[in-house]
């Protein structure tokens, strides 16, 4: 077994989260391959209750406890489910503010996909930039996160605090756009407009980007017309508990100049590419 370092102080309060949890997948959709690039595991009562039970049980006290029991969780799960015969990604939401030091606070993560024997690329893990972060305490994690093999990614990005200042030092394989940003924007000019010019911005810089939230054609339309192809969203599948649901597939039209979906192998040789330019 691979040798874990040792446990942090932040680790040993407690690692154990007592309310059973489980977990939901929504795929993340290639359009022009017709294929799931990735499954994101959303966390679930294990009765299958919503996300809301289980986190007014989370406090600072609980914090760690909660994020590593979901990514054992989700991995424990995936693994069940066989998906990464699926050629596609595990998406795992986790807190920076859970993860006291990067390199300790990993531990059981690695140790839970060694014994389910889940390889560490096939594995996304994703923050949400409107949690008030450290810069450098995030910048740190998702650095070790990459030297590890993991994939890195900012959800919802354009609702807070993190997501332009880190492009300037770190830029993630994956950018989620903040789905308030895609609602109504095929009926919204103002949008349309902030929605073009982050993907071309973030499209220059060589990230993946996500259009996340999807629930109509016309948001469908937008986001195909502006170059993007991985969609996620209730338009393709709802989160599925226990399962990983088969999506609905969109008109076959390729996005604007958009082809060539990133998979995952070249998800990973451009993460390689920007680790050896830094």
């Amino acid at each position: 077994m691979t040798d874990l370092p040792p446990p942090c102080d932040g680790c040993r309060n407690g690692e154990v989260f007592q309310h059973p949890i489980s977990m939901a997948f929504q795929p993340i959709i290639s359009v022009s391959n017709r294929r799931v690039y990735a499954y994101e595991a959303l966390v679930r009562g294990a009765d299958g209750s919503g996300a809301d039970s289980v986190f007014e049980r989370v406090d600072d006290v609980t914090r760690y406890a909660f994020d590593q029991k979901c990514r054992t969780t989700a991995i424990d799960l995936a693994a069940r489910l066989d998906l990464a015969r699926e050629d596609a990604l595990l998406s795992i939401n986790f807190l920076p503010n859970a993860v006291y030091d990067p390199r300790a606070c990993i531990r059981l993560t690695l140790k839970a996909a060694e014994m389910a024997g889940f390889p560490l690329d096939r594995i996304m893990f994703e923050f949400t930039e409107s949690e008030r972060i450290n810069p450098a305490h995030l910048l740190g994690i998702l650095q070790h996160y990459r030297a590890l093999g993991f994939v890195t990614a900012i959800d919802d990005f354009g609702a807070g605090y993190a997501g332009m200042a880190l492009l300037v030092d770190f830029v993630p394989d994956v950018v989620k756009l903040d789905m308030h940003l895609i609602r109504d924007s095929d009926r919204c000019d103002r949008r349309r407009v902030v929605l073009r010019h982050m993907v071309a911005m973030l499209q220059d810089m060589g990230t993946t980007v996500v259009g996340e939230g999807i629930q109509t054609q016309g948001e469908y339309d937008v986001l195909a017309d502006l170059g993007v192809d991985l969609m996620q969203g209730y338009l393709f599948a709802a989160p599925v508990f226990e399962a990983l649901a088969d999506p609905v597939w969109p008109e076959a039209r390729p996005p604007r100049g958009v082809w060539a979906s990133p998979d995952a192998t070249a998800t990973s040789g451009a993460r390689s590419e920007r680790s050896a330019a830094s």
